[in-house]
This record gives C-alpha cells, sequence and structure tokens, in this order.
C-alpha cells in the first residue's frame, strides 16, 4: 500500500501521494502506516546536504508517532473508524514526507535543492501543519492506551504547529553567495576561486564527477521545464556548476579520471557495467542508446518513442523477429532503465541524448538560457581554449573532454567555443599519442561540426585530412567512428564532399569501418557514404573501391534491420547511375534484393529494395526485366506492397508492375524488341 517513488517517473519536488481506499481494512492500513513511519525514519541515517535542521524535526516527530502507531495496533478496536479519518489523512501526509526525504538526500540535486530552500522549507511546514490537523480529529481522550502516549501525540502536535520550519542561516549565506556569482556572470566577471570553493565545500561537492552529476541532472530538468522563468533560473545554475566543473576540478582530478571518461560510482555496479556490451543498451530500430526501454509481448526492448512510431506506422509485429503481435502495450523495463543510466553517467553522455549523426539532438537549444549562462559558457570557453594551448598532456586531454561533454547538448555552447578558436588547437590534439586525448578531440570536433560556422574553419585548418587520419589509423575504434561522424555532417556542404572524396584514404577508410567495425561506426559509415554520393564524381570512385562487393556481403550477413535498411539505401543511390547499376547486376544483387523484398518487415528496407530493382529496370532494362519477370513471386510481393506499403513505396511498385507487365506482352505478341523504350519508365522518387 506504501506508494514507492521511481526516480525515472517522478521530477523532483513533486509529490504524487494516493489517498488510501475508502473501503481498505483498518489493521491494513495501520500496518501500511507504520511501515511507511519505519521507511521515513530510516532517512536518519542518511546524509543530508541542505535543510538539515527541518529535516531532523521532521524524522523526530514521526519517530514519536510509531510510538502512538504500535499502541494503537495492539490495543482496542472499539474506535477503528474514527480511527480511520485520521491513519487515512496521516498516511496521504507520510507518502508526500517520504517524497521529500527522498530529494533531500539526493546526491546529483544539491545545488538546486539549496536554492530551492524557501520551497522547500514551506513543503515542510505545510506538511508538519496537516499532521496536527489530522491529529486534532484523534478521539485521544477515548483511546485505551497509556498517558505517556497520548502526551507524546499531543507533543508532536503541537510541535507540529509551533516549528517554524525556516530556511536554515547556512543554507541562506550559500543562496546568496551563489546568486551574486551569478550576478557575476551576467556581467561578464569571473568568480573568485576561493567563493566557489566555499559553496562546493558546502555542498559537499568534492570532484569534477559529482561536479558532473549536477549539470546532468539540471540538464534533464531543463528538457522537461515549461515556464520561461524557471528555464533561465534552471539554466544559470547549469553554468554555474560547469564553471566549477572546468575552473575548479581540472587541475584536481586524478590522472584515472581525467584518462578514462569514466565517472566514480559503487565498485561493483562499476566493473558489471564494464561487462556488459554497450550495443546492448541501443535499441534496435533507431540503435540509440535507449532512454526509455521498454518490453514488447515477444520478449524484446525497444525505446519506446521508436516502438511506438512502428506501431502507428501500421506495424503489429516485432521488428526483431517478425512475429505478430496479438498485444502491443510496451511494458516499462526499469532494471534495464537503471542501468543505462549508470553507464551513461560513467561515460559522459546525457541520459536520453541522441547522438546519432544523421540528426541534431531534439534536446539542444539555440540559446544559452540565460544572459548569465551565455556570459558564463564564454568565459569557460576562453578557459578550456587556454588549458588547449599551454596545458600539460593531462590538462589538455580533460579540456578536450570538457569540450566534448558541451558540445553534445547546446548549439550555444558551440558557438561559444568556436568564437573562442576552439577548433585549431582540437586539431593538433588529433595527432596524440593517448587514446582518450585523441578520442576526446575527434568527438568534440563530431559535435562542432554539427555548427555550421564551424565547417568552414575545420576546412580552413586543414582538419579533412587530420580528421580521414583518424578515420583510417584512429587508435581506438570509437575514435574512427567519430571521424566517421564528422565526415558526415562536413559533407552537407557541397565543395566539401568533392574535397573528401578526393582525399586517397577517405572512401578506403570509410570501407574499412563498414567491414570491421561495431553496428554504430558501421551506421556512420554508411550515411557518410551518403552524403559523399550527393556528388556525382564520388560515385565513381567508391564504384572503383569495390563499394558494391561490400554492401552486398554485408546484406547477406547482416541481421539487423535499420543497418540492412541504411545498405539499401546506399545500394538505392548507387543504382540512380548507369556505371552503379551495371555493378550491382554484377555482382548478383538481385535475388538478395527480391529476397529482402518478400522477407522484411522493414516498410523502408522494402521501399528500397523496389528503388533499386526500378532503377536497375530503367538503367539496364534489356537485361534486368527478364529475370524479373522469371521470378515468380516478386509480382506477389509488388502487389502487397501496392496494399500496405509507403505511398512512395506503392508509387515505385506500380511503375515496376508497368514495366513488368509491358515485357509480357511483348513477349506474349511475339515481338523480339528489346523491353520498353526508355522515355516508357515513370522514374517515381
Amino acid at each position: 500500500m506504501i506508494s514507492k517513488s521511481n526516480e525515472f517517473a517522478r521530477r523532483i519536488l513533486n509529490f504524487p501521494a494516493i489517498r488510501p481506499c475508502e473501503s481498505v481494512s483498518f489493521s491494513t492500513l495501520l500496518t501500511s502506516l507504520i511501515n511507511l513511519s519505519h521507511t521515513i525514519c530510516s532517512f536518519k541515517s542518511k546524509t543530508f546536504f541542505t535543510n538539515k535542521k527541518n529535516t531532523r524535526v521532521s524524522i523526530h516527530l514521526i519517530e514519536t508517532l510509531v510510538v502512538f502507531l504500535e499502541e494503537i495496533r495492539n490495543g482496542s478496536s472499539r474506535f477503528e473508524v474514527s480511527l480511520s479519518l485520521c491513519l487515512s489523512e496521516l498516511h496521504f501526509i507520510f507518502q508526500k514526507i517520504h517524497f521529500l526525504l527522498e530529494d533531500c538526500v539526493r546526491d546529483d540535486s544539491r545545488l538546486l535543492m539549496l536554492m530551492k530552500s524557501d520551497k522547500i522549507s514551506s513543503h515542510f511546514r505545510e506538511l508538519m501543519r496537516g499532521i496536527a490537523v489530522a491529529l486534532d480529529v484523534l478521539p485521544l481522550s477515548e483511546l485505551d492506551i497509556a498517558l505517556e502516549v497520548k502526551e507524546m501525540v499531543e507533543f508532536v502536535r503541537k510541535q507540529a504547529l509551533k516549528t517554524g520550519f525556516e530556511v536554515e542561516k547556512d543554507d541562506r549565506i550559500s543562496m546568496r553567495r551563489i546568486l551574486r556569482i551569478i550576478h557575476q556572470f551576467e556581467h561578464g566577471i569571473g568568480p573568485e576561486l576561493s567563493d566557489l570553493k566555499r559553496v562546493l565545500e558546502y555542498l559537499e561537492i568534492r570532484s569534477g564527477n559529482e561536479c558532473n552529476k549536477e549539470v546532468k541532472f539540471l540538464e534533464n530538468e531543463i528538457v522537461q521545464e515549461c515556464e520561461k522563468r524557471d528555464l533561465g533560473f534552471l539554466s544559470s545554475l547549469m553554468a554555474f556548476m560547469i564553471y566549477c566543473r572546468c575552473s575548479v576540478f581540472l587541475n584536481l582530478e586524478s590522472s584515472r579520471n581525467t584518462t578514462s571518461l569514466q565517472q566514480s560510482g559503487g565498485g561493483s555496479s562499476r566493473e558489471m557495467i564494464k561487462c556488459l556490451n554497450p550495443d546492448d543498451f541501443r535499441c534496435p530500430i533507431s540503435l540509440e542508446i535507449m532512454s526509455d526501454p521498454v518490453i514488447i509481448s515477444t520478449g524484446h526492448t525497444y525505446d519506446r518513442c521508436s516502438i511506438l512510431k512502428w506501431f502507428k506506422s501500421g506495424n503489429h509485429t516485432c521488428p526483431k523477429t517478425g512475429e505478430r503481435l496479438i498485444c502491443v502495450d510496451p511494458v516499462p523495463n526499469h532494471a534495464l532503465k537503471r542501468i543505462i543510466k549508470q553507464y551513461c553517467q560513467e561515460n559522459g553522455i546525457l541520459f536520453g541524448e541522441s547522438d546519432s549523426p544523421n540528426r541534431e539532438s531534439t534536446r539542444s537549444s539555440s540559446g544559452a538560457g540565460s544572459p548569465a549562462a551565455e556570459q558564463a559558457m564564454k568565459l569557460v570557453a576562453n578557459f578550456l581554449v587556454q588549458k588547449l594551448l599551454e596545458g600539460t598532456s593531462e590538462e589538455k586531454n580533460k579540456a578536450a573532454y570538457e569540450v566534448r561533454l558541451l558540445t553534445k547538448t547546446r548549439i550555444s555552447n558551440r558557438s561559444c567555443l568556436v568564437e573562442a578558436d576552439a577548433i585549431p588547437p582540437l586539431l593538433n590534439l588529433l595527432s596524440s599519442i593517448y587514446p582518450e586525448a585523441q578520442d576526446n578531440a575527434i568527438a568534440g570536433l563530431m559535435n562542432l561540426s554539427k555548427f555550421c560556422r564551424s565547417k568552414k574553419i575545420i576546412v580552413e585548418n586543414g582538419g579533412l585530412t587530420l580528421i580521414v587520419d583518424v578515420l583510417k589509423k584512429g587508435i581506438k575504434m570509437e575514435s574512427r567512428q567519430h571521424a566517421a561522424g564528422a565526415l558526415f555532417y562536413l559533407t552537407s556542404v557541397e565543395e566539401y564532399r568533392k574535397m573528401i572524396g578526393r582525399i586517397p584514404e577517405a572512401i578506403p577508410g570509410l570501407m574499412e569501418l563498414l567491414q570491421n567495425g561495431p553496428n554504430r561506426a558501421k551506421k556512420n559509415a554508411l550515411v557518410t557514404f551518403l552524403g559523399l554520393l550527393m556528388y556525382q564524381e564520388n560515385h565513381w570512385r567508391v564504384l572503383s573501391a569495390g563499394l558494391v562487393l561490400l554492401l552486398v556481403n554485408l546484406l547477406t550477413s547482416c541481421e539487423r534491420e535499420d543497418l540492412i535498411s541504411d545498405l539499401l539505401a546506399v545500394l538505392a543511390t548507387l543504382a540512380e547511375k548507369l556505371d552503379g547499376a551495371m555493378a550491382i547486376i554484377s555482382a548478383d544483387t538481385l535475388p538478395i534484393i527480391i529476397d529482402i523484398l518478400g522477407s522484411s518487415n522493414s516498410r523502408t528496407a522494402k521501399e528500397y529494395c523496389v528503388s533499386i530493382l526500378l532503377s536497375l529496370c530503367i538503367n539496364e532494362g534489356a537485361d534486368v526485366v527478364p529475370l524479373l519477370v522469371k521470378n515468380t513471386s516478386l509480382m506477389m510481393f509488388l502487389y502487397s506492397l501496392l496494399a500496405d506499403g509507403t505511398s512512395r513505396s506503392s508509387k515505385k511498385a506500380s511503375s515496376l508492375i508497368r514495366i513488368l507487365h509491358a515485357f509480357n506482352e511483348k513477349s506474349s505478341s511475339g515481338s523480339r524488341a528489346s523491353t520498353i523504350p526508355q522515355e516508357q519508365f515513370v522514374h517515381v522518387w
């Protein structure tokens, strides 16, 4: 009956308490209330970083009430009806107190809880007043309990009314100090290091890792916040903590922490995370790290938004197995979500953030959120660039890591770092002999390459050759993966597509990544190929490098439908040109394409299959159409697409059906002519 809190579903300082059912028995209500009281009392042993006096007083009063509750459980049942009203109200209030105490002991929200001290004090005051009101309706004088117990109840009632539950003096001093620092930020003034340290010491934040937890918590709060006024306040607090993380802890972190990209945590849980394959945290549909994993009836797990989009598209099958689903209601996978959240914390990833190179994160913001945050970020950017230029190897690595973190979240952060001229020293760091320094630098550059102004600076500073060098020879596979992502963003500029294609190692490097890299790296390589193929000259380059044969080999061995769709997308682009169509036919691809068309559960994959077949008919009709006509199952697949496919795939299937029918009609009339003339084909895209 106790309402269990859920850190993933409940926002801080929100108390979703549930009133006990009116039909609940007295004994059940009383037992649940006693258990809830003991849970609240167990917070005595936990660490409260702020609002210490209010929490201590509240726990003490509830601890005193436990004696009364135990007493009436062992007493007479004559007054159960009159007691139920009081106990029901106490249960409702105790749930809220439990939620409030949970928030007070969180180790990732210390700064916000400090700055919300007025609101928290008000919550304690209102909840304690509620306890006093509930105790007022007790028939205390008529209860058959010890006099001492009655006096204890009366003591609790009076103290709940009498105690002011005001903000503590030390909390108030720290709040004012923080507001003064934020005011300095607004005027572009860097605060004194001693002032920052006083705040951090008061909050018991002793490392950059703990600082980072605060930043990530505030970032997630900003994502969920609707009130514009609160957005500015949260942005200022996050900027304050980012500034502390960079200025106070950059030189204090141990080399183990600064070179590992891993956050501190429990030893056993960290070892467990290391043993897991990070690819298991990615949604099979989107290939993104799941922010809200859910299980469907086949037992497979997907990200909620991806599987719901799959269902809304008219699919009622499991994307991995193809099994038809009777029930399409997903069930939350809280255990996996907790593990993913810890993995993200230990690897510097914002929980829930997309890191796909083919789209911007929806959580990115074009603005800093407040004047203080904007100015603080400029100060941080200048500080980091100075460390990148003049720091030790360890400081350069840590500064690159900070750039990597900052550029993942906000466009305004990228803008500040570009204005501070962070790109040249990051490019210099690509040649580092230290794996983590190289990886941090290329990951930061990949994030910066999403920003329009960054692209030109990267290219003008010789960045293309350096990035391709990491793609080909990067120390870590993750670095090569990030290099492919950076090249993808750079291919959005036509001139750079040409320049990348002309670098001798670029296409072979992408092919090697596609062949040997993990799924995330393969996806980055494929989308980069799609970007390069937007420039016509790159078609013959990839064909001469043998890309078609590699794609076909991967199609026969790949089991992931999302990757199969990406492989088909590249083939579909190549098939649009005559030389590409010839290479695809020479690789004996037709049976594979037709088999995927008939067996795949992905609408996207089927559309690409039809696109490839239609392009082959248009470019190499005399050789392809007779082969397609001989395949007895193809027409069934095409008619199925007419009924169940997307509007685009239906149009393409219709065009292909007309081509095949036209060939049959000519064959049946004895015509020896080649298939339908080129101008009669309908080229639908």
